[in-house]
């Protein structure tokens, strides 16, 4: 077996999966490009609901039909001793670690087994009197019916719903370097009652956001407060990304642009930006955004794939876009959801696009602006909500992203994340 790295020694670096990638137990091999992409341009309206407290869903929706388990990037953990590997959903827009249990009194089809506590030399229930208990009011924390445990319950805009135990778990993850990372007593919630529009290719989530039953806020002074992550391209041969921890995810060098993270005490879990503008070509347009609480105006998440910014602002964007492309011929969506489309062919020329964010003005590139359909379409990877401004991963890809959470500041570097 490899050495055991502890977290506390500095840092460390994870590997990412993209959920669409051939490595992932979500990938299928029938969709087609344009399907899968679609699909993920759905997840992201999705996330809305589940995000927007002032969203009221409606189950018919198709939209909020992929609400839940809808991230999209892959973690390999393990959980216990001896550790049992689990594929979860990275997700900065969620905080809670949960996975499903044994004994499922309800449960959702699951096809990898189920994690039991029983075969756990270090699992422990956790008291409600806890501190770890306290840390998950924001996810409905109670107590069992005779008192002895802390449980939680996590319900999605979309009426699916997660509850159980809270637990002390060993959770242990897989370093780049091919040596685990060993986090005891990390705390865990242990689902027996799972429902809804979960994926049966799941199993679990850890929570990145920014609230105090994350993995990021477990982790806290081990860490430094920081981490990062660099998203390689949905087109990239090289499937994988990596998301980095402590003195790892330090972003530094020529190229850094910083801008302020906002906090949001009634919204903990994300993580707020100021975006002031965003100019095609010559053409600056004021963002004013939508958010769900405090003076940012922009949510920065890695599990969403568009960028959703407000109608009015979008339909701006995508003139000024679309009267200064050059070459090209515009083209449909095959799948109907994108509005801006065009043939990639060689005569096809892209305004340069910047978003200006509170002391940062961010160049992106075509592969930010634009995301493959197939290999004849490209759109526009920008839609149009007025529930919610979410920055998607698109926007993020091949830039080392950097979050120093005691400094409350978000950095940009421009970076080819095929080779880190």
């Amino acid at each position: 077996m490899s050495a055991f790295v502890d977290a506390q020694s500095g840092g460390f670096s994870i590997n990412l999966v993209h959920r669409d990638s051939e490595g992932s137990p979500f990938y299928n091999p029938k969709e087609t490009p344009a399907r899968r992409v679609g699909n993920a341009g759905r997840r992201s309206i999705g996330r809305v609901h589940r995000f927007s407290s002032r969203s009221i869903s409606d189950p018919s929706d198709p939209d909020a039909r992929l609400t839940a388990n809808n991230g999209e990037y892959l973690v390999n953990i393990s959980l216990g001793t001896p550790p049992f590997p689990i594929v979860a959903i990275a997700d900065t827009g969620s905080d809670i670690i949960w996975t499903q249990c044994k004994p499922c009194t309800d449960c959702y089809k699951q096809d990898a087994p189920l994690f039991d506590p029983k075969s756990s030399s270090s699992y422990r229930t956790v008291s409600c009197s806890s501190n770890a208990c306290n840390s998950l009011q924001s996810e409905g924390s109670s107590c069992s019916s005779d008192g002895s445990v802390c449980e939680y319950q996590v319900s999605y805009g979309d009426q699916s719903h997660t509850q159980g135990d809270v637990a002390a778990e060993t959770l242990t993850l897989e370093s780049k370097t091919g040596n685990p990372v060993a986090l005891p007593k990390t705390v865990i919630g242990c689902g027996h009652d799972n429902a809804g529009t979960f994926s049966p290719k799941g199993s679990g989530i850890v929570g990145l956001g920014g609230g105090p039953a994350s993995l990021v806020s477990q982790l806290g002074s081990s860490i430094g407060g920081k981490f990062s992550y660099c998203m390689v391209p949905y087109a990239a041969a090289k499937p994988t990304s990596t998301m980095n921890f402590g003195t790892n995810a330090v972003v530094s060098g020529n190229g850094v642009l910083s801008t302020p993270l906002i906090s949001d005490p009634s919204q903990p879990t994300f993580y707020f930006l100021q975006l002031e503008a965003v100019s095609v070509g010559s053409k600056k347009i004021a963002f004013q955004g939508s958010s769900i609480g405090g003076s940012g105006n922009i949510i920065i998440d890695s599990g969403t794939t568009l960028t959703l910014v407000p109608t009015d602002f979008f339909s701006q964007l995508s003139d000024a876009v679309e009267t200064q492309v050059t070459g090209g011929t515009k083209t449909s969506d095959p799948e109907g959801f994108f509005s801006l489309c065009y043939v990639p062919d060689s005569s096809l020329k892209l305004p340069p696009v910047t978003a200006h964010f509170k002391g940062a003005d961010v160049v992106l590139t075509s592969d930010n602006i634009f995301i493959q359909v197939n290999d004849k379409v490209v759109c526009l990877a920008f839609y149009a909500n007025d529930q919610l401004s979410i920055y998607g991963n698109v926007a993020q890809q091949n830039f080392l992203i950097g979050y120093d959470l005691p400094k409350q500041t978000l950095s940009f570097k421009p970076t080819d994340c095929t080779n880190t």
